[in-house]
């Protein structure tokens, strides 16, 4: 049914930057909350951002606010996650899930009820 893909992950230079895109299909996600997670070596996954359905309300988490921004393109049935001033602890990959969910903005894993298969993203120093 839903599928999501990610893609644009690689590897970047301490700073540099990248963009990651989410294309979804089976069924429109207008009405659902897009998130991005990653889970480097050894660590539990993490939140990193997440946009409402509207794509007017953004959260983010501490260590990325302020270098990375998440956006989408309904028409597009599109995510993207643009990542700035990347640094190596960045390193990760990366996931992206909707909620699926008609109801606020979340941080935690479960509200989230399809993923993608993750995209290797490698910071070098």
């Amino acid at each position: 049914q839903v599928q999501l893909v990610e893609s644009g992950g690689g590897l970047v230079q301490a700073g540099g930057s990248l963009r990651l895109s989410c294309a979804a299909s089976g069924r429109a996600l207008s009405n659902d909350h897009m998130g991005w997670f990653r889970q480097a070596p050894g660590k539990e996954r993490e939140f990193v951002a997440v946009i409402s359905w509207s794509g007017r309300v953004t959260d983010y988490a501490d260590s990325v606010k302020g270098r990375f921004a998440i956006s989408r393109d309904n028409a597009k049935n599109t995510a993207y996650l643009q990542m700035n001033s990347l640094k190596p602890e960045d390193t990760a990959i990366y996931y992206c899930a909707a909620s699926a969910v008609i109801g606020g903005i979340s941080r935690l894993p479960n509200r989230y009820n399809y993923w993608g298969q993750g995209t290797q993203v490698t910071v070098s120093a």
